[in-house]
């Protein structure tokens, strides 16, 4: 089978595969075809591709000829109509929200992976895009507001006194604030940590940031490690306790999300506006609501005098490296599908492979999100 990469579009500067990946491929004799220039924005050449293997086409004939589409974001109308029944699309679809992404693809007969449903199992860890996108995320986060900040994030002891370091607040523990409170420190700021999962405080604690403890959290095992709905009850506690901690940071970096839901609302108006003027918040939940009440998706807003940053995409400012990890997710879920013997071959025995594909044959398999869109 041929796999085919295409260009991105829109303000999206990543690529789904770097050259090194696509030579892996190669190297398992499945041949690739790259539409021209489709990695330019990451700063990878034509020729780049060629020696990695590749050859270079027009979109439409990559499209048209290839069995398998390879693409981070969801395929454009355009692409949809060149693409033909069983031809395999995998990318980034958003099936838990975007259902009418879904029901095009099942419409048109095409196999649709999406790599943001991937099992959360040890196994699947080397093929989790999300994982990976939000270390790029929380990264970028913490210099952006250190960048936007109009104080120092260390504490300096100067002939003009001491500067006293910045408090930064992260609200959510994932991987991308996880990878917020590293880089924080690393800039020499003191940072406190809000997640309602307990599990996660020594994991805060070993990266030298302090667990904000309100009790009453509910914890679900069957949620694969993410945060779940909370009662009312402990919702009450939890907003006292950000607002005390949030009126006294300088930055609050905002990651917690719920996959297919509404992202939690976690800082009220009247909190940010009890903030210090020159404080800055960054809502990287911003794509699905945003954890401030006040965040705007995709734009940067002062409210008497605090900053809030709308961005759940800080990928797109670190397309090398963003795409590098993407690729390595994607080239080891592949590996799963591409025997040296038989070939390519989707096998459905395998629960990674299953649990990614979102639709086939005309139907939409993936029970998560069928539940969804029935409901």
């Amino acid at each position: 089978m041929i796999i085919g990469l295409i260009k991105e579009s829109g303000k999206e500067r990543r690529v789904a595969l770097l050259p090194e990946v696509i030579a892996a491929l190669v190297k398992l004799n499945v041949p690739v075809m790259v539409e021209k220039n489709a990695g330019e924005r990451s700063y990878v050449s034509d020729e780049d591709y060629i020696e990695a293997g590749a050859t270079i086409h027009s979109k439409k004939e990559v499209v048209t000829e290839s069995g398998m589409i390879v693409k981070i974001n969801p395929p454009t109308d355009e692409e949809l109509g060149w693409m033909k029944e069983e031809q395999i699309f995998l990318g980034v679809l958003n099936p838990l929200v975007d259902h009418e992404i879904v029901k095009k693809l099942a419409s048109a007969r095409v196999t649709g992976f999406s790599m943001d449903i991937i099992p959360r199992t040890s196994r699947a860890q080397a093929m989790d895009i999300l994982s990976s996108m939000a270390t790029v995320n929380g990264y970028k986060a913490v210099l952006t507001a250190a960048n936007t900040l109009p104080k120092f994030f260390p504490m300096f002891m100067t002939a003009a006194g001491t500067i006293t370091p910045a408090k930064v607040l992260i609200l959510g523990a994932g991987v991308a604030g996880l990878q917020a409170l590293a880089t924080s420190r690393k800039l020499g700021g003191v940072v406190e940590v809000f997640d309602v999962r307990a599990a996660v405080k020594e994991e805060v604690t070993g990266l030298g940031g302090k667990f904000i403890d309100v009790e009453g959290a509910r914890d679900e095992k069957s949620a694969g490690g993410y945060a779940v709905e909370q009662t009312e009850e402990f919702k009450s506690r939890q907003a006292q306790a950000i607002h005390d901690h949030a009126v006294k940071s300088d930055v609050i970096i905002c990651t917690a999300q719920i996959p297919g839901k509404k992202a939690p609302v976690l800082l009220k108006k009247e909190t940010v506006e009890a903030m210090k003027p020159g404080s800055v918040i960054i809502d990287i939940a911003a794509s699905s609501g945003g954890n401030c009440e006040l965040t705007k998706d995709g734009e940067t807003i002062v409210i008497h005098g605090i900053t809030i940053i709308g961005n759940s995409f800080f990928t797109i400012d670190m397309p090398y490296d963003a795409s590098k990890m993407f690729g390595k997710n994607v080239l080891n879920f592949l590996k799963l599908m591409i025997s040296p013997t038989e070939g390519f071959r989707i096998n459905w025995e395998d629960d990674i492979v299953k649990g990614t594909c979102v639709t086939y044959n005309n139907e939409i398999i993936n029970e998560r999100v069928k539940a969804l869109i029935q409901n």
